[in-house]
């Protein structure tokens, strides 16, 4: 067993909790922003301070290097993000790269040494929500590159990606520079649920199974513009009408006919937007996701159906665009494995599950074996400033993952090949 330090831990997620801090106790750190770089900077002084080596890379990935006994084996990779949504919690991302600080330090404390390096690793831009897309650190990282279109990208502030990520880097001079991707052992992430599952459980651990695959839909309904007085029924036109008798049938029959789908409805527009004109176009967002390729197949094409069939019905034409498909992915077997036996080590329960978000360990296991350690979250919320964490829970998610470190740190043998779902590659 590897005894955590509870009260350090809990001082370190309230001293990262301060940057950025709001009014109403969340997070607005954003990533590359100075809020941003200022946590990282912030990790990399507590990481010299204790000897271990700082790295990141073109991206921006802060890598935290504790040396193990043979540095010819490939690193296992412990961490998650500090980037924040503009009105977010304290815990989403800072939980799983503080409690991997923790297990860094704790290893350090006990002067144990492990057969191979362990690495905290703090992933670039996971939020997405000012340049988008997110993940990009993660996703950078296991394909090797930075794709070209990211450098012209501008921030919904305005800022251009390519000179915040430069000013990023140039915040941490005494980082060295390490190439973009490298060869992993395998990773592990604790993050909270972000859902209501292990609440609803009473279970502190999830031991998650895969990440299930996402699809964003733009649909564009256009019609006629007419007076709202004047036009009866007949001579109507109106894609409006159209979209919200399409929603009607959507609702009532996606989710309500399975229960591992989601179908959601994230923005929706009309235009010209007048109080007393028929819209002549309206658009909207559709998320669907689902654990099965197959599956997520037929509801993006029941989607389609149903609004098509209602813009014929009421005069109208549609477009509906595929603005984002990310796959689904299952997680390592023998990595879950090491992580439930953590939790028995541990004397905690745990169970298996889905993660309905996707994460880093997404973009990492398709490199390495990822694997995923869930703690509950009060009544799901996050995303959130009101996201809570219980002490005991933040605890038990620390003292599985350094439980589920040692093992897999001194694992001589690689873990069998990530279990990918699906190979077609997310599009933007």
């Amino acid at each position: 067993m590897l005894a955590i330090n509870a009260n350090r831990l809990n001082a370190r997620l309230q001293a990262f909790a301060a940057i950025g801090g709001t009014t109403k106790g969340g997070v607005n750190r954003q990533a590359l922003t100075e809020g941003d770089r200022r946590a990282r900077r912030l990790l990399a002084e507590l990481a010299t301070a204790r000897g271990f080596r700082v790295f990141q890379d073109p991206i921006a990935n802060l890598f935290v290097w504790r040396n193990g006994r043979d540095e010819t084996l490939p690193p296992l990779l412990i961490g998650s993000h500090l980037d924040s949504q503009p009105a977010g919690g304290r815990f989403d991302g800072a939980l799983g790269t503080l409690s991997a600080f923790e297990v860094l330090e704790s290893l350090e404390d006990a002067g144990t040494i492990t057969d191979r390096s362990v690495v905290v690793v703090v992933w670039t831009n996971e939020e997405g929500c000012r340049f988008s897309p997110g993940c990009m650190g993660s996703m950078a990282f296991s394909e090797g590159a930075i794709p070209g279109l990211w450098q012209d990208k501008n921030a919904t502030d305005g800022a251009r990606f390519a000179e915040e990520l430069s000013l990023t880097i140039q915040s941490l001079p005494e980082a060295a520079m390490v190439p973009l991707g490298f060869p992993v052992h395998a990773y592990l992430e604790v993050h909270i649920e972000q859902g209501p599952s292990l609440e609803a459980a009473g279970i502190p651990i999830g031991v998650v199974k895969g990440i299930q695959g996402t699809r964003w839909l733009d649909v564009t309904i256009k019609g006629q513009t007419a007076h709202a007085g004047t036009t009866g029924l007949s001579w109507r036109r109106d894609p409006l009408r159209a979209l919200t008798s399409a929603f009607s049938n959507l609702y009532n029959t996606v989710m309500p006919g399975d229960p591992e789908a989601r179908f959601t409805i994230g923005r929706i527009s009309a235009r010209p937007g007048s109080v007393n004109a028929i819209p002549e176009e309206v658009h909207c967002t559709i998320d669907i996701r689902h654990p099965d390729p197959g599956r997520l197949d037929e509801i993006e094409m029941f989607v389609r159906s149903q609004i098509g069939e209602e813009a014929d019905t009421h005069g109208c034409r549609v477009q509906i665009l595929c603005a984002f498909d990310m796959p689904a992915c299952g997680f390592s077997e023998p990595l879950r494995e090491v992580i439930s036996h953590a939790a028995s080590v541990c004397k905690v329960q745990s169970m298996p599950m889905l993660s309905g978000a996707f994460h880093d360990a997404l973009f990492v296991n398709r490199i390495a074996p990822a694997g995923m350690i869930f703690v509950p979250c009060r009544d799901g919320l996050s995303h959130n400033e009101d996201e809570y964490v219980e002490q005991e829970h933040i605890v038990m998610g620390c003292e599985v993952l350094a439980q589920a470190t040692l093992l897999a740190a001194n694992c001589m043998d690689p873990f069998p090949d990530c279990t990918a779902l699906h190979t077609i590659e997310p599009t933007f």
